[in-house]
Parts: structure tokens; sequence; C-alpha cells
């Protein structure tokens, strides 16, 4: 059985310069494939649970199914669950056999934000796994504003609320569709000269590949989530699947279709993070 905690991923990570890739799951298909990939690559992946796969799917069948790829697999695994936004959430999560829980209190201000992650964060270690919070607010591609992650805020989050790694905004958004943008190394930098726990990018995806690299193999940035090029990747293999077969209607059938490219595209991803080390 290789189900791993948050830290047990990513410390190895800070120390050896390269980080690991929070691969953002909304069902069975894409999240085999993304243990796959890791496999062939021969790396560590964390599966993610937000909300929208939680809308999707209840949090102790999402459990039991990345229970069973972490069971199956020949690298470690971490089952994660990416912005709970209550501790009831949580605690569900860690019912279910997550090993990971992250939340989310980045909207509320600093002081609340510092306590209700605290007590996340005593939860998950009395339990034996792993918390990540966010300070800053990480904004929506043409949703949500951005709010900047204050060095000294990071800070003092860090050290009161105990987390194991710690989500920034640094010019990354969510639901990205392109790599044109690029992150604040300045801030990333300032951020790091003051915290020594490993750092978090939310939206990944809108990251440049080239920049995702040498973040990863130069700083303390060691977990890069990845949903959106993953979902258009995944989309794309479903339009494929029913346009190359229009009357095909069995969807075990076409979703089987998706798995090649699926996995495919995650070797990809995962391949931008690796140091020399892995």
């Amino acid at each position: 059985m290789t189900l791993a905690t948050l830290s047990e991923v990513l410390q190895p990570a800070l120390r050896n310069g390269y980080a690991v890739a929070g691969m953002v799951t909304l069902g069975w298909e894409d999240m085999r494939a993304y243990v796959a990939a890791a496999e062939t690559e021969k790396c560590p992946v964390i599966l993610q649970a937000g909300p929208s796969c939680r809308e999707h799917t209840p949090l102790p069948i999402l459990g039991k199914m990345f229970c069973h790829l972490a069971e199956e697999a020949s690298v470690p695994v971490v089952a994660h669950l990416d912005h709970g936004y209550t501790y009831e959430e949580c605690q569900t999560a860690l019912d279910s056999g997550f090993t990971s829980l992250m939340f989310d209190g980045s909207r509320k201000p600093l002081n609340q934000n510092i306590d209700e992650t605290a007590r996340v964060a005593e939860l998950a270690h009395s339990a034996g796994i792993s918390c990540e919070g966010e300070i800053g607010f990480v904004g929506y591609s043409g949703g949500e504003q951005s709010n900047g992650t204050d060095p000294d805020e990071a800070s003092t989050f860090v050290k009161d609320s105990g987390v194991d790694a710690m989500a920034i905004s640094v010019g990354n958004v969510h639901l990205q569709q392109d790599q044109s943008g690029g992150l604040d190394e300045d801030r990333i930098a300032a951020i790091q000269a003051q915290t020594n726990v490993p750092l978090v990018i939310h939206g990944g995806s809108g990251v440049p590949a080239a920049q995702r690299k040498h973040l990863a193999t130069t700083t303390n940035i060691c977990k890069f989530n990845i949903g959106t090029e993953l979902r258009m990747a995944f989309g794309a293999a479903v339009r494929t699947a029913i346009n190359s077969t229009p009357d095909r209607f069995d969807r075990v059938q076409i979703l089987r279709d998706t798995h090649d490219p699926m996995v495919a595209a995650a070797r990809t991803v995962l391949r931008t993070m690796k140091g020399a080390s892995t």
C-alpha cells in the first residue's frame, strides 16, 4: 500500500528540489489515468477532490476510490481534500480515509483564517495526516480578483496555524485556459525568506511550463495544483471518442478511449515538475 500523507511527499520534494502535482480529479477515469501516469514517470502524485468533484460524488465514495488506487499503486499516492470550507467537511474527509486536508479560509480576515485553519491542522495532526492552508486569495479567471499574499502575513500564518504546506497568491489564478501569465518571483522569494514550509501554487495550469520547472527546482514551491489543462484534455478525448464513432452509445466504451490521452496529458504535467533526483 502506498497511501501517503501530504508531508510524506512534499518534505522530500523540499529537500531535493522538485515539486509534486496536485491533480484535480472529477471521476474514476481521470484519477485512474493520473496514477498510471505517475507510475510510468516513477514519481508521487496527489489526487485532489475539489468542490466540483464533491458535488458529483460524495466524499466517502471518493475516499474509497483514492485508497483503492493507492493500494494498487507502485508510487506514493496522497488522498487530498482540496478547498475544504468547513471543519465538518474536513472531518468527513478524514473519516473517509483522506490523508491530507486543505482548509480554505482565504476569503476571511487573517486572524479568523489562522484560528480556523489551526483547528483543522490540529484535527489532521491528531489523526497522523497533513494540513494545507491558504493565505492571500487566489482568484478566478474571468471572476473574483486575487489578493496577493503579504510576506509578513504569510510568516504569521505559518507560525500560528501549524500547517504543513501553504498555498500562496503570487499572480496565479484558477481556471486559466492558457499559459500566457506568469508568477511574481520577487514575491515568492520574499515569502520564502520568512517561511520554512512547502509552498503551493493553485491555478497551476496557467503557469508556463518552463516557469513551473524553474520554480519547482529552485524554490520552496513543492506543489502545483493542475486542473484546467487536464479537464480540457479530457473534454477533447471524449469528443474525439464520440466523433470517431457517432453511433456508439456505450459509455464504458467511450470512456475507455479517454484513458491513453489522459495518461499522456498527465505525464506531460508531471515532467514539468521533476528535478534531478526524480
